[in-house]
């Protein structure tokens, strides 16, 4: 690993050498330039990025192999359970991280229950397919430091092409908007009828209602849905009275429903 700086220059010098080989998926200067500062700033030598990334659909793919290299240079173990054109199985471990060993394992099965399986990478090639899943899900749930923010280029393959619009089930919330419409309106219904309020009742006039907006929970809920990227964006650009309508407890729920799409989107 290499602690010495690599001055700019050298590195466009290279990233355009790199690009005109039109080796690695690096299509363009720009790609391989951009990977080489993200692996100065890893303390490592701008050139390896040729060896451990490919640019697939326009999104950098840090090879398994490499995945897994760091992952035992880090000190993380890797015990292969089964290893089969049906099965890849293996226990990952962490002596810091998670000393108690975890297994994680992917089948065809599983494959096709995710629309995998019908690819031309997993007809011929499902071992490796299989094995790359597994590396991936195991480095990132024992030891996630060492690929944070990057998937192996066969899970890239997967994905759909940079700059689609993902596809989801929709979710009819007509049914959720009008059962909390109705539950405000019996009880403002409620509160009439008991005649006003006392004052120690009363909320202060400038105090936040009790609970959200209808209008923010669906739209806090269609934000979600999207992901946990576009669920962040929303939730950072909201008020400080909206977040605190929208409750802490809410908040929580909706970053797992958030998380939750992210991960059928990218299976």
């Amino acid at each position: 690993m290499s602690t010495a700086i690599v001055p700019l220059g050298e590195m466009e010098r290279m990233a355009a050498a790199i690009a005109t080989s039109g080796l690695f998926g690096m299509k363009t200067k720009d790609q391989a330039l951009a990977l080489m500062i993200v692996a100065q700033a890893e303390n490592r030598h701008p050139g390896s990025v040729a060896a451990e990334y490919h640019i697939i659909q326009g999104r950098p793919a840090l090879k398994a192999d490499a995945m897994l290299a760091r992952f035992q240079q880090a000190g993380g173990v890797v015990e292969w359970m089964e290893y089969t054109d049906k099965k890849v199985s293996a226990h990952f471990s962490h002596p810091v991280n998670s000393p108690k060993p975890v297994l994680i394992e992917w089948t065809v099965e599983q494959a096709t229950k995710a629309g995998l399986a019908g690819k031309d990478n997993w007809k011929n090639y499902p071992r490796q397919m299989l094995r790359a899943r597994v590396v991936s899900e195991g480095v990132r749930t024992v030891y996630p430091a060492v690929c944070v923010g990057v998937y192996t280029p066969e899970e890239v393959q997967d994905f759909e092409p940079a700059g689609t619009p993902r596809k989801r089930k929709e979710k009819d919330i007509t049914a959720e908007a009008q059962a909390l419409s109705g539950q405000e309106s019996t009880a403002r219904g409620s509160s009439s009828s008991a005649g006003p309020a006392s004052p120690e009742a009363q909320p202060a006039a400038s105090g936040a209602p009790e609970s959200a907006p209808d209008a923010l929970i669906v739209r806090a809920r269609e934000m979600a849905e999207s992901g946990e990227s576009a669920y962040k964006g929303w939730w950072e650009s909201i008020s400080a009275a909206d977040r605190k309508h929208v409750g802490a407890k809410r908040h929580e729920e909706l970053k797992s429903v958030a998380a939750h799409f992210d991960r059928a989107g990218q299976a």
